[in-house]
């Protein structure tokens, strides 16, 4: 007989189905016993919006957020040495509770047997460009100041190797291919994997996570701040 677990079920938002043993749905479990995210890797290609994800969740589930862009880069946009970088990430991440976004894979053996949950932002191309782009022209017209000090630049964007745009242009398949394969990797098996495919399953999954279970209509203050930081992140 066919074993029907395997397959979603197509009456499911996308964020609640399970397609694999370890996919777990958040809105199936009690949303007062966050154990299961106790700590969570978020991850995505560039741009997908990870790190406003990321400071949203560990603002709801009050604990640190780790931002690894911030831990690996130093002034004029150099990285830190390796040894030094992972020395970082390996304190950042050796508390009990903590939110982390970034898919940097020479600390993944550190951070990811740690973690308990990983959610996976697997955004269309078109919102993902889309975001890349408006962020960046408001970066450098703004000359917002970013980790380091370093700050983006119209140059660096549009005529440079270097240029975000280009990257993500350029690594967006790849990402995308490789999480699904992550997955099966047996020392990665413990963990419980949510994927959410648009920008509205993020928003739906944080509303969720962040109201206890009650219904949305009762929104407090703490979901009011996460609405509008999402709603922010997506102009």
């Amino acid at each position: 007989m066919e074993d029907v677990s395997k397959h979603p079920d197509p009456r499911l938002p996308r964020w609640r189905r399970t397609s694999s043993k370890s996919t777990i749905a958040l809105a199936s479990k009690n949303l007062n016993d966050t154990s299961n995210l106790a700590r969570v890797v978020i991850v995505g290609t560039s741009c997908a919006g990870k790190t406003t994800f990321a400071r949203v969740l560990a603002d709801i589930l009050e604990c640190p957020a780790v931002e690894l862009d911030a831990l690996y880069w130093d002034s004029n946009w150099t990285p830190k040495p390796p040894e030094h970088f992972l020395r970082l990430v390996d304190a950042a991440t050796s508390g009990s509770r903590w939110v982390v976004d970034g898919n940097y894979s020479v600390i993944r053996d550190t951070v990811w047997p740690r973690a308990t949950a990983v959610i996976w932002l697997n955004l269309g191309f078109m919102t993902v460009f889309g975001r890349a782009l408006r962020r960046t022209l408001r970066r450098s017209i703004s000359g917002e100041l970013l980790y380091a000090g370093n700050r983006e630049s119209l140059r660096r964007a549009f005529l440079s190797r270097e240029s975000i745009l280009l990257w993500v242009l350029t690594t967006y398949r790849e990402r995308r291919r490789r999480y699904p394969s992550l997955r099966l990797i047996p020392r990665y098996q413990h963990l419980e994997w949510f994927e959410l495919r648009s920008p509205a399953e993020a928003k739906a999954f944080l509303a969720r996570a962040g109201s206890g279970g009650k219904p949305l209509a009762e929104e407090t203050s703490r979901e009011a701040a996460t609405r509008r930081a999402l709603a922010d992140h997506d102009r």
